[in-house]
Order: structure tokens, then C-alpha cells, then sequence
């Protein structure tokens, strides 16, 4: 137990009380206690890994602690808390930081240097890719392992600061070798099962990022566009068919026409053939049902490929591949096989190399000369696919990738995915909707490989056939205990460096995997999966998975997919989804829209208690606004702070003798209406409402310092008279503190040190009394004594000023209750004389003031 300052304060609480649960291991995940309990005595969290690539902003701030006000809850239920925490090191946003930090970009074609020294230290905001200085893949991945490095730091202590209660000695990175020997292990699992496959396929293409997309990282963004019309030539030389296209520089790798089959327009057209304007190439009219009618002149080109759509018709219609957009993003120099005339050769020829706006804009000028181009249309906005990170429209080029196989065209599989989905609580419930969506509206399987340099390297090599090209057919698999593995620098058993490129020899993979490949395992990073089988079956499946609305499709679709396709169940049994930081105007805050408030200065300025109750005022999957300029919700919090010091300072004030007992009506009724606060608080965390619990906590804590500590002071100070109102109050300020620790862990823990041992946050939970008082006696001084002060008030007079008189009415059974709580009414009221009448409604009928002396 500590001495009670003079002056309780906020500032330096953070500090000194995340230094010492430090020291005394508060937060520690005790195994001996875990296998003493086994798997229902533990409570273990997914954490999510935030992404190491800049700072950290307020809406992690929000949702972190969510997370974190359950895991207290459940700690000082007597569960033994895993509570983890990690990195997400690799990916686009690392290299995108480090590229603009040190003003550097990856090629792999290039020896490493190990004396290079980078020529800038973050000196710059941004620094234009032509001025970055290309570097090895090694070099490059070392300023990414150091940059990452530091950036934790920055992290770490922000989290401290905030007070997250996560075992610091439990933590992982997605880029060490242990987590690389885990992925490539599940990876490798997939692979023997069949799970994950190679293809040559038509791939989202960021042309800027150089690398496949997948369906999960895209999202729709406006652009303009305008619809050219254009004439096909029918065969038989009987006509046109004219067709409306955005985007007529795709027009050569035009492989057919299609219209809906009830279309009738065109219905006399399915099965006959049409040129294509300006390269003069024979294509098939077809029927698909995906054609819409009332869209343009209700008939499309089929190109390879322009968006989404036409790969499903190139599937579905069997249809050649006659790709034209580099991975560049420029149009490939040679012309399709399919164009033969000197023509359509010489109109490609106009087009080769060029970007995708600038072979727009050329071919419009070449089928305007030919009179094939009759009209363009007015310009208007439409959406198109991006990547989430890039800058440019996405292409689609053929590019051969690996894929994890996720339900999109395995009926079985998607059941199951959805049937596991059905057994996740879900927090709140209509977030399963949006699970359930994604699985029903997956169109192709996961594609896992990215054209990237940090992250997990793909453990796969391809031997080469005598003329020293990839044998596709023979992929070659290391050894499970040789993993971890980079097949860029490992040799495959039963080969030697001498045979890497050479005919007959073997070709590493260079691709690493997507970040969601990774991320999708952090159970099994976390809990000690295939590496400490103890922890495993300790934790998994785990009890919950904390994350944003945003990446149900990303995060925990994949982790779900993964778990399925292992262990065929659930990786947690609890989903809680946050919703998102909006600004005043209700916009997402984002990085891209430069409306993101950092969180450091809003911690250091108003204190984490304060910024924790902000949080946790907020219920799950409800968006909340924050104004940096007017965070009323913070300053309520750092109000309710600071009460909680000076509250437990003026109780621990009164001592209760030695064998003392609660007897008095309105101490019996005080305890009897926390005892259902207890229940209510312990219910609404329970299922995960932290917004209710601290509702009903903070309103009787604001009662009970406002209304019952008046009432009853002048009693408590009463020596062994006041014994009841004496140890009322300290078992309410036990209570109390324990109810409100998991939000407002400062302020509680450093009173709690106050009169007690130990921390408070690993104190038990509170439980009700049972003392069986009436909790509407409470309810009634409390109103009596509103009314008192509000007379006094009227009458512009000091609450201490006294009353000789006063006269209180209300119904009978109102009045009888304020009967029981009678003298310590008129004692913090100052009444000299108290009268109480029967009326119908309630009222403080007349109040006279005492005369002041001098």
C-alpha cells in the first residue's frame, strides 16, 4: 500500500505505472497456471499485427482498446490471459516507406553493395521514383528489416503509454525466420494436399507496383471515360454491328461480340462472324447472359482483357488469349498473331509501347481517319478497379501466379466456409452479413504470389529441361526440417549451386508471398503452432479475434479459409469488429484524404485514461467521429479520471471500526443498487458491449460521489455511530475501481495502491453483496437532495448555507423512503428542521433559510 498524495494528479501515471507492471510481470501469460487450469482456464486474443510502415493513427488508438478493456475483464475473472502481439513487417507499405525514407527502389539485377549507405535518412517528405537509386534485392530488404525495426520502437511506446495489457514477451514479426518457417510450412501443407496450385491466368496488374492483385485488395474509384462507337463488319458483307466501348485502345485484342440470348436485336446475329475495325480480324457474335441490354447499344466487345467481366466470358466462352497490355502497362511491341494484313499491322505498329491514355488517344485518331469511329459520346464518371494502395487504373495481363484454392469454384468448400461462419459469435451479429457476402461472391481462388522482394519467399524451385527452360510440371519442395528456406540462395536436395540456371539444372522462384498469406496464420504464429505443441493446445482455437469491418474480406476471411483447410474448424470462437474513425464531416480517416489525427500529442495532452474512455464510450461496429479541436468525449474522460483519484482519496479518509457491518437503509440501498450495476457491467462485457458497461459504471459512480458520499459523510465521520456508512462506502470504492479498471486503468490502479496490495488488474472481478437493502431509498435521498440544493439555489444562497426549515412532499411511498434516510438529509442539507407531507407529485414545498449571524 502506498501514502495518499496531498494533491492526486493524472500526469506521470502512465509512466510510473507501466514501469512497475513492467517489473512484477502484471500482464505475463503464466503457463504453470494455464496447464494447471487447462484450455477453459485461458483466455486468448488474435491481436491484430498493425502494419510497421509510418505511425500509427488515432483508429488504432480506438480499436486497440477495445480489445484491451475485454482482456482485463477476463483477466480479473480469474482466466489466464494470452494476449499477444505482432508486426506486420512485409508487404507494399514497407517497401513503399522505404523507398520513400532513404530515396532507394529494388533491382534484383543488381550485386549486392556491403558498403552502401542510402542516400537520404527520412530527410524528405517524397522522392519521385526517377530520383530513387536502384539498389540490390539484399540491400533493399536490409533497409527494410532496419526501418521496420525502429518503427516498433515508435509503436511500442505509444501502446505502453495507452497501457495495452499485452504480454510483451509474447510478440512476433511476420518477416522473422520463425514466422517464414511457418508460412512456408502451411504453405508446403497446402501444396501436398492440392490446396495450392500453380496457373497461367489473366492477373489484376498494378503497373506501378509491378505486381498481381487480388480480389480482396481492390476497391472501385471513379474516373471519367466516354463511350466511342464503333462499326463491326459482318463477314457476309450485309452490314455493321455497331458497338459502344470505353476503351478502344484494347480494340486488337478483341476475340468476340456478345449480347444477351433474349436480346433480340442480336439474337439473328449469334453464331456468324465480324471483322474488327482498323485490324480487320475475324471475331465470333455470341450469346452470354452476363451481356446487358440497356447498356451502351447493348452489345460488347470481348477483349483480352479489359475488366473483369471479360475474363468470365473468356472462360465460359472458351475464347483465345490475345493479350496486348504489358506488365508495364504499355502495349506490347509485337501485334497478336491473329492480325496478319499490312493494314492492321501497320495501325498496331502506331500503337507499340505506348501507355494505355496515350494508345487511347491514337487509335481514336486512326479509326476517325478510317470513318470506322462514328461518334464519341459525352465524357462521364464510372468506377474502375484499383488497387487499395496504388495510384492507377489496374490492367489485366496474363502472368502465371500460385493460388490457394478459397471456394470460388468449389461448391463444397465454400459450404463449409460458410457453415464455419455460422458458428463465430459474432460482435456485432450483422457483421456475419458482410463475412457471408464475401464467400457467396468470390469469383476465382486466392492468388497468393507477389512480384515483391520483403517478405516470405515462396519455397518452391522449378527444374529446367535440357534447354534450360521451366519444367512447370516438376516443382521442386524442400524438406520440412530444412525450413525455414530462399530458394534465391538455397539449392533444392540432389542439387548443387553450379547446376542454378544451367539445362538440366533447376530456377528459384523469386516471388514472395502476398501479406495476407502471412497474416492469415497469426494464430498459429502467436500460439506456438507445429513449434510448441503445449502452447497450442493451450490456446487454440482462440477465444477471440479483434479487427476492422474493413478487412473481414481480407484478414479474417483468410485466416478462417486457412484454419478450415488445416484443422477444418474455426481459428476463434468470437469475432468483435470496430468500426472506423470518421472526421467531424463523417469522412473514413485516411492517410490519402490527410485527415488523420496521430495519437501521440492527443495522449500526451489529455492522458490515456482519457483517451481510453473516448474509446470505450464508442460500442463495436459503430463508426465515431473525433474532432482533434473539441474531443469533448476526452475531456469527460479525463474529468471521470481525476474524480476517480480524488473520490477514493476523501473515502480512504474514513476508517471503519474493527467489527462494523452495513445496517443503515440508505448504505443497504447504495450497495444494493451497485450490486446491480455489478450484474449489468459484468453482462454487457460478457458479449462484448464494453460501451454499455462502462454506461451503467460511470452513471452510479457519478451518483454515488455527487449524491450518496454527501448524504452520508457527516455520519461516516461519526466514529463507531458511523461504521455502516464507513464500510459502505470503502466496499463501494473496492467495487468501484474494480468496475471501471478496465477503462480507466491509471487513474484506478493508482488509487487501488492506495489501501490495497497488489494491482488492481489482477484483483478479482467484483461480485454483488447480497445484502439485500432497497435500492429505491437511494434513489429517493437522491432526489430529495437535488431538490434541496436547486431551492437553494433559487433563492441564491451557498449550498452550506443553513435552513432553519424546509418542507419536502411526494406520494407516500416516496416520502416513507426519504423517512429512512431522514437525518442524513437534513445533515448535508443543514436543515434544522425537516418536514415531510403526502402530495401526488414530488416537491420541495418551502425552504427558509436561517439567519446568518454578524
Amino acid at each position: 500500500m502506498a501514502d495518499i498524495p496531498d494533491k492526486p494528479k493524472l500526469e506521470g501515471l502512465e509512466a510510473k505505472w507501466g514501469e512497475r507492471w513492467e517489473t512484477q510481470g502484471t500482464y505475463l501469460f503464466d503457463r504453470d497456471a494455464a496447464r494447471a487450469s487447462g484450455r477453459d482456464g485461458v483466455y486468448s486474443i488474435d491481436t491484430p499485427p498493425p502494419t510497421a510502415s509510418g505511425s500509427l493513427h488515432i483508429g488504432h488508438v480506438f480499436s486497440y482498446t477495445h480489445t484491451d478493456v475485454k482482456a482485463r475483464f477476463e483477466r480479473m475473472r480469474g482466466k489466464t490471459v494470452f494476449y499477444p502481439i505482432g508486426w506486420d513487417d512485409n508487404g507494399l507499405p514497407t517497401e513503399r516507406r522505404v523507398q520513400n525514407y532513404y530515396g532507394v527502389r529494388c533491382d534484383p539485377s543488381l550485386p549486392y553493395d556491403p558498403d552502401f549507405a542510402p542516400p537520404f535518412e527520412g530527410t524528405t517528405k517524397n522522392i519521385k521514383a526517377a530520383d530513387q537509386v536502384p539498389i540490390s534485392r539484399r540491400n533493399f530488404t536490409e533497409l527494410c528489416e532496419k526501418l521496420t525495426v525502429e518503427d516498433e520502437k515508435t509503436f511500442e511506446t505509444l501502446w505502453r503509454q495507452l497501457g495495452l495489457s499485452v504480454d510483451w514477451t509474447q510478440t512476433y514479426r511476420t518477416i522473422s525466420d520463425d514466422t517464414i518457417r511457418t508460412s512456408q510450412l502451411a504453405f508446403l501443407r497446402n501444396y501436398e494436399r492440392g490446396e495450392a496450385y500453380q496457373a497461367l491466368a489473366p492477373t489484376l496488374w498494378d503497373i506501378d507496383f509491378r505486381s498481381a492483385i487480388a480480389q480482396a485488395e481492390l476497391e472501385d474509384r471513379e474516373r471519367p471515360g466516354a463511350y466511342h462507337r464503333l462499326a463491326f463488319h459482318k463477314t457476309d458483307g450485309s452490314g455493321d454491328i455497331r458497338i459502344e466501348t470505353t476503351r478502344p485502345e484494347l480494340l486488337a485484342a478483341c476475340v468476340a461480340l456478345v449480347a444477351h440470348p433474349d436480346d433480340e436485336r442480336y439474337q439473328p446475329h449469334f453464331g456468324t462472324t465480324v471483322t474488327t475495325p482498323l485490324f480487320g480480324v475475324e471475331v465470333p457474335v455470341l450469346p452470354h447472359p452476363l451481356a446487358q441490354p440497356d447498356k451502351g447499344s447493348g452489345i460488347a466487345m470481348i477483349c483480352t482483357f479489359g475488366d473483369v467481366t471479360d475474363i468470365i466470358w473468356w472462360r465460359e466462352l472458351d475464347l483465345p488469349n490475345r493479350t496486348i497490355i504489358g506488365k508495364d502497362g504499355r502495349l506490347l511491341p509485337d501485334a497478336p498473331e491473329a492480325i496478319t494484313d499490312e493494314a492492321g499491322l501497320a495501325a498496331y505498329a502506331e500503337l507499340a509501347g505506348k501507355t494505355v491514355f496515350s494508345a487511347q488517344k491514337r487509335i481514336v485518331e486512326l479509326l476517325a481517319e478510317t470513318g470506322e469511329l462514328e461518334h464519341t459520346g459525352e465524357q462521364f464518371t464510372h468506377p474502375v478497379k484499383f488497387f487499395e494502395k496504388g495510384d492507377r487504373p489496374l490492367e489485366i495481363v496474363s502472368t502465371r501466379q500460385w493460388y490457394i484454392r478459397n471456394g470460388a469454384r468449389d461448391a463444397e468448400l465454400r459450404a463449409k466456409l460458410l457453415e464455419l461462419g455460422e458458428q463465430i459469435a459474432w460482435h456485432p451479429e450483422f457483421m456475419r452479413v458482410r463475412y457471408e457476402n464475401w464467400v457467396n461472391g468470390l469469383s476465382g481462388d486466392w492468388l497468393v504470389s507477389r512480384q515483391r522482394f520483403f517478405g516470405v519467399p515462396i519455397p518452391v524451385w522449378y527444374a529446367l529441361d535440357e534447354n534450360g527452360e521451366r519444367d512447370y510440371e516438376r516443382v521442386l519442395t524442400p524438406a520440412l526440417d530444412a525450413l525455414p528456406v530462399d530458394p534465391s540462395s538455397d539449392v533444392p536436395s540432389g542439387y548443387t549451386e553450379a547446376q542454378r540456371g544451367a539445362p538440366g539444372g533447376f530456377e528459384a522462384e523469386t516471388d514472395v508471398f502476398d501479406t495476407w498469406a502471412t497474416s492469415s496464420l497469426t494464430p498459429q504464429l502467436a500460439g506456438g503452432w507445429q513449434r510448441d505443441e503445449e502452447l497450442w493446445n493451450l490456446v487454440a482455437p482462440f477465444d477471440t479475434r479483434p479487427q476492422g469491418q474493413d478487412i473481414i474480406r481480407t484478414w479474417l476471411f483468410s485466416t478462417l479459409l486457412r484454419s478450415a483447410l488445416e484443422d477444418d474448424r474455426v481459428p476463434w470462437a468470437n469475432a468483435s469488429i470496430s468500426g472506423f474513425i470518421v472526421d467531424p464531416d463523417r469522412k473514413k480517416m485516411s492517410k490519402s484524404k490527410g485527415n488523420v489525427v496521430t495519437p501521440a500529442d492527443i495522449l500526451d495532452k489529455h492522458g490515456s485514461d482519457a483517451v481510453r474512455y473516448w474509446a470505450a464510450s464508442s460500442r463495436l461496429g459503430t463508426d465515431a467521429a473525433f474532432d482533434p479541436n473539441n474531443p469533448t468525449q476526452i475531456k469527460i474522460g479525463r474529468r471521470l479520471a481525476i474524480k476517480v483519484l480524488n473520490a477514493a482519496k476523501f473515502v480512504l479518509g474514513f476508517e471503519a471500526p474493527a467489527g462494523a457491518e452495513v445496517t443503515h437503509p440508505l448504505d443497504l440501498s447504495m450497495l444494493a443498487t451497485l450490486d446491480e450495476v455489478v450484474e449489468q457491467a459484468t453482462a454487457s462485457l460478457d458479449r462484448f458491449d464494453h460501451a454499455r458497461a462502462l454506461e451503467v459504471s460511470e452513471s452510479f459512480f457519478w451518483t454515488f460521489c455527487d449524491d450518496y458520499l454527501e448524504l452520508v459523510k457527516e455520519r461516516a465521520y461519526a466514529g463507531e455511530d458511523g461504521g455502516s456508512a464507513a464500510l459502505a462506502l470503502r466496499t463501494a470504492l473496492s467495487t468501484l475501481l474494480r468496475l471501471l479498471a478496465p477503462v480507466v486503468s491509471f487513474a484506478t490502479e493508482e488509487a487501488w495502491s492506495w489501501f490495497e496490495d497488489g494491482s488492481v488488474h489482477t484483483a478479482s472481478w467484483p461480485e454483488q453483496t447480497r445484502l439485500g437493502g432497497d435500492r429505491a431509498v437511494l434513489e429517493a435521498a437522491s432526489q430529495a437532495l437535488i431538490g434541496v440544493r436547486r431551492a437553494k439555489t433559487e433563492a441564491k444562497a451557498s449550498q452550506r448555507t443553513p435552513v432553519a426549515s424546509a418542507e419536502i412532499a411526494g406520494p407516500a411511498e416516496q416520502i416513507a423512503l426519504i423517512r429512512l434516510a431522514e437525518d442524513d438529509l437534513k445533515a448535508v442539507g443543514r436543515i434544522a428542521e425537516l418536514r415531510l407531507a403526502d402530495a401526488d407529485e414530488f416537491s420541495v414545498r418551502s425552504i427558509e433559510l436561517a439567519e446568518q449571524e454578524g
